[in-house]
């Protein structure tokens, strides 16, 4: 509502500006004044004309807001100060549409999407990192189709990587494995009921530290033996590409069930073999050597190599570029850079091929596919994107700046101008969350704001141990608060608070900020968490219980009252503001959307939770003796409750029926 009414008059001032003065403006900036008592809206656009128009800026807003006349929705216009020109909104009419609730969500902008999200190497458990990858992806989904757009969402599969070779090295060399043998494994483990995620985390720890722990001479012939192994993965077609098939399948099958706890969903998966194996790369490799984007180096450290230029590399002429990107290595091996210029070409529906598909994993109410070199008949049409947002760590930007040069070299600028990469920076852990998981800390790293992990290393959080903890921690609490509930009820209760958390700590901080994952802040019910802000609603949800009502009655019976009695004098602005924040909910989604940037809703979301509760504790709704006045409080309830419920949900967060 709070949009529509922005937008609203952003149109008629620029009309107002278009009669007086014969402007066109494109954009009016608008504010929101530090204080109610200057009104809802603010624009200073007096002062940007001041220059064209050769006058003061308050002659200006005087000049326009006697032109403005009425505006639905407005109650009236005054200019303040120097020169801006507020806007007071008819708060009765106001409140009626909020309370109506959101007749639609923006489409503006595209409308097919693609997200990459998680991309989890297939070779070893998935780690609290990965979730804050797993999460934010998951999330913008969630924005995006709130807004009205066509989403895919990819998992790109890297299964014949150097962390999958370095997996297949440790089965064949270090535990003398046979392809018999892991098969015979995994079906040991399966029925012992152990995991072959589990299982590779250790081996990758232990093949990291094999690669080093020899004289200089065997750990220069171990790294052979890797890069060997990783030649086979990629030739494919032999007993070590088929361990590594084996292996990763059974790895990435894990990685969805882990998804699938924080209700994470995938579309498809698209597989680094079939882009190697269906020749993808040979058809981006023609487009790049016709388009000049890449060429041959005869000369320097790049000879034999094909490469691309640098942006902003000037080199003289007759002199070797030293810094321009190998994209192909003189041994004709394609670098990451290379075959991720081939998979983007097929995002955008460039490369002129596509994967073949297999079903692969079933969700309650879709299908997700799989990329195979030989596919069924019928699937989905996956491709073909408007935009692409790749959620890829902030020490990834320069191979995606390198992804994007090369699309504007081949002259694709407008998918270049719409290739996102959404970077984020790296989860860490507190030192007293490393102590609560049985780590040995050091008094150095004691001292330390947050200690890096290292799946290398094998320090760190694999999911899946995290999301356990999570849950016994909150089931606890959930027992102690909830004696008359079920077994099942209280389980699926400390469920929805400890998923809860965890997204909720995932998502309060922006993008470019290191986090520092802890226990005990993540699971608070005070201060900025997700188990405060479900308490809210749990809290709303009671006041409809103990009266006897529902939300939906209560706003029925409220559109045929005037709230405006309830609505006026500075008794009222902590309601009238807390209103206007329930109406916030559209223009906060299409700043995530334009910045790429949840976290505005996260904290959205622990706004109006907390205006809620400072309403809650101002206001005894259920004993008000006013019939009108208490129809008003409950219709304020009603309405925080419901942007509440939606919110979260666009957070990825379930709202519990009790805590």
């Amino acid at each position: 509502m709070y949009l529509e009414l922005q937008k609203r008059l952003e149109g008629h001032l620029r009309s107002v500006l278009a009669a007086k003065y014969d402007l066109q403006l494109e954009t009016i900036p608008l504010e929101t004044p530090p204080d109610l008592k200057f009104g809802e809206l603010a624009t200073p656009i007096a002062f940007e004309l001041a220059r064209s128009l050769r006058k003061a800026p308050k002659v200006i807003a005087h000049e326009i807001v006697a032109t403005l006349g009425t505006v639905e929705g407005f109650a009236g216009f005054e200019v303040a100060g120097a020169g801006y020109i507020n806007a007071r909104l008819d708060r009765a009419a106001a409140a009626r549409l909020i309370a109506a609730g959101e007749t639609q969500h923006s489409s503006k902008g595209l409308l097919h999407a693609m997200v990459e999200h998680t991309s989890i190497n297939p070779n070893k458990a998935a780690h609290i990192g990965h979730l804050r990858n797993a999460i934010l992806g998951d999330t913008f989904v969630r924005l995006l189709r709130a807004a009205g757009q066509k989403v895919d969402v990819q998992n790109y599969i890297d299964n014949t990587g150097v962390q999958v070779a370095d997996v297949v090295v440790g089965f064949l060399h270090l535990e003398g494995k046979s392809l018999a043998d892991v098969r015979l494994l995994l079906e040991d483990l399966k029925q012992k009921g152990e995991r072959i995620d589990y299982y590779c985390w250790d081996l990758y720890a232990k093949i990291s530290q094999w690669y080093e722990q020899g004289s200089e001479e065997e750990n220069a012939a171990r790294k052979k033996l890797r890069y060997a192994t990783l030649h086979e993965l990629e030739q494919g077609n032999n007993e070590t590409a088929e361990i590594a098939e084996l292996i990763s399948t059974a790895v990435l099958r894990r990685h969805l069930e882990t998804m699938l706890r924080l209700d994470i969903e995938y579309d498809f998966l698209p597989r680094e073999s079939e882009i190697l194996r269906l020749k993808f790369w040979e058809a981006a490799f023609e487009q790049l050597k016709e388009t000049g984007v890449l060429y041959y180096e005869t000369e320097g450290k790049n000879k034999g190599c094909w490469v691309m230029t640098r942006p902003g590399a000037e080199i003289a002429d007759g002199e070797t570029n030293e810094y321009a990107k190998v994209i192909v290595r003189s041994n004709g091996t394609i670098t990451y850079v290379g075959k991720d210029i081939a998979y983007h070409l097929w995002k955008f529906g460039l490369l002129g091929k596509d994967f073949c598909y297999k079903p692969f994993f079933t969700y309650p109410n879709h299908e997700c596919w799989i990329s195979a070199e030989h596919g069924d008949e019928p699937h989905p049409h996956f491709g073909g994107a408007q935009a692409i947002y790749n959620v890829i760590d902030a020490r990834q930007s320069d191979p995606q700046a390198n992804v994007i040069q090369a699309l504007r070299g081949m002259g694709y600028t407008e998918q270049a101008d719409r290739y996102i990469h959404f970077s984020y920076e790296m989860v860490a852990l507190t030192p007293r969350c490393a102590v609560e998981l049985g780590y040995d800390v050091s008094d150095e790293d004691l001292a330390r704001p947050y200690i890096e992990v290292s799946g290398r290393k094998g320090f760190g959080v694999k999911a899946d141990d995290l999301i356990d903890k999570l849950i016994a921690a909150t089931r606890a609490e959930v027992d102690a608060r909830q004696t008359g509930r079920d077994e099942t009820e209280r389980q699926k209760i400390a469920g929805q608070i400890a998923i809860g958390a965890l997204r909720y700590f995932m998502l309060k901080f922006t993008r470019n900020s290191v986090i520092a994952f802890d226990f005990k802040d993540a699971l608070s019910f005070e201060g900025e968490t997700g188990p405060y802000i479900q308490y809210a609603v749990v809290r709303a949800r009671n006041i409809f219980r103990k009266g006897g009502t529902t939300p939906e009655a209560v706003l029925a019976e409220f559109a045929a009252t005037d709230p405006a009695p309830w609505l006026e004098g500075e008794a009222a602005q902590d309601i009238w503001a807390l209103w206007l924040r329930a109406a916030r909910r559209t223009l906060v989604l299409e700043q995530c959307i334009s910045t790429s940037e949840p976290a505005f809703l996260a904290k959205h979301a622990f706004q109006l939770a907390q205006e809620f509760n400072n309403f809650y504790h101002r206001h005894h709704i259920l004993t008000e003796e006013d019939p009108a006045r208490k129809v008003f409080l409950l219709a304020t309830a009603a309405v925080v409750l419901r942007e509440l419920v939606v919110v979260l949900n666009w957070l990825g967060i379930e709202s519990p029926e009790a805590m």
